[in-house]
């Protein structure tokens, strides 16, 4: 059994933590040190990345924070709202780069300071914008020479750079230790493909080959997502996760409120914000977040008018409400079955019109009777993907 030390546990208290394997490692150290949350992250986040470029066969990406993906996505053209709206309008991006500012612009706020997961080989495209993004690690099946050259420079030298074997398979069994107690099971390796949309149960039953991809990327997504879950998907990419509620409810609630705040970032005042010079992209991402919060209190206000040359004009409740009228076609993706109709209540004020979730709950019949009245597809998968 080989060891390898790492920097810290989950707090820098618990200094007694080590990575074990047998054999050769799957994992190498390029650059920097690791605790046991970013092994964590990376390896859970790889996974996902993996999974996501062999179901759809394109370039794929996860930002990854505390276990769980802020973002996920695979390759689709970025328009040019988004390129400004990801802060990307400036790059020429590799189709794998575009992979990872979809994922990243999920929920840009999350992905402060994340794991980032790359499917392919990182060029010099994906490096120059990590190095330019808040980041924490990343990890990758392979680093062309100059793009490893250009990571290194980052945080002082100092960027944690993981390469993974994308062929690794690990034993079916998994084991962990709990509150001293040992206890295994069978790894999930259920494969998403669109079996899972098969079993339409609603009147509605066609859906396109695009919401199917999302279907799919939101369903895999789940897979690494801290149970309870839910994801909603568009375009190629996740636009909002809800991740480890005890609720279904509030996990929708979460999810839905991330895609509004997702759409929000592509309205033109967001687009055209005039901030003062100096002021960097995380407190440009923290600007236009507090601009789509209705709760703010004067004194946020005031401070929040601080950094712009124009103060941009506050959408009223209103105008808010018109401008989330154009998100449609939304993927929604559960973890488990849906419970009670008040989830599909609410996912369809953010545009969902497709749904897979697990199926056969006791009120399955109110439940399809939701999606019936809001014009909406949905299958059930018979999969339940908890993740812990």
């Amino acid at each position: 059994m080989e060891e390898l030390r790492l920097r810290y546990g989950m707090n820098p208290h618990q200094m007694s933590a080590k990575m074990m394997y047998e054999g050769s490692a799957p994992i190498k150290i390029l650059n920097g040190e690791p605790s046991l949350v970013n092994m964590l992250d990376a390896l859970n986040a790889f996974q996902l990345a993996r999974e996501l470029r062999k179901s759809l066969s394109l370039p794929a990406a996860a930002s990854f924070k505390h276990v769980s993906p802020a973002g996920a996505a695979v390759y689709s053209p970025l328009s040019g709202n988004l390129k400004k709206s990801y802060f990307v309008e400036d790059l020429e991006l590799s189709p794998l780069a575009v992979a990872y500012a979809r994922a990243r612009g999920t929920d840009r706020m999350s992905s402060f300071g994340d794991c980032a997961a790359l499917s392919d080989r990182v060029d010099v495209s994906v490096a120059r914008l990590l190095k330019r993004e808040v980041s924490d690690l990343v990890v990758a099946p392979g680093y062309d020479n100059d793009a490893l050259e250009i990571l290194k420079t980052k945080k002082n030298g100092n960027y944690l750079i993981l390469e993974i074997d994308p062929n690794y398979e690990p034993n079916p069994i998994e084991q962990r230790t709990v509150f001293g107690i040992k206890i295994e099971q069978e790894r999930n390796n259920a494969t998403i493909t669109e079996e899972i949309l098969q079993n339409v149960v609603t009147t509605k039953a066609s859906i396109p080959e695009s919401a199917k991809r999302d279907l799919l990327l939101a369903a895999i997504t789940l897979k690494y997502t801290q149970s309870n879950s839910v994801c909603f998907a568009l375009d190629g990419q996740t636009i909002g996760v809800g991740a480890g509620q005890q609720s279904r409810i509030h996990c929708t609630r979460l999810a839905a409120n991330k895609a509004d705040n997702w759409y929000l970032r592509q309205h033109p005042i967001a687009l055209n914000m005039k901030f003062h010079k100096g002021i960097g992209r995380p407190a440009r991402n923290n600007a236009i977040d507090q601009w789509t919060c209705e709760e703010l209190t004067l004194p946020e206000i005031r401070e929040w008018e601080n950094n712009f040359d124009e103060i941009p004009h506050r959408l009223s409740r209103l105008e808010t409400k018109e401008w989330l009228k154009g998100l449609q076609g939304v993927a929604y993706a559960s973890d488990a079955y849906i419970p009670f109709r008040d989830n599909l209540d609410r996912a369809s004020q953010s545009g969902v019109k497709y749904v897979v979730q697990a199926g056969h709950s006791l009120r399955d019949a109110e439940v399809i009777r939701a999606a019936d009245e809001y014009g909406m597809v949905m299958a059930f998968a018979g999969l339940r993907l908890f993740h812990h």
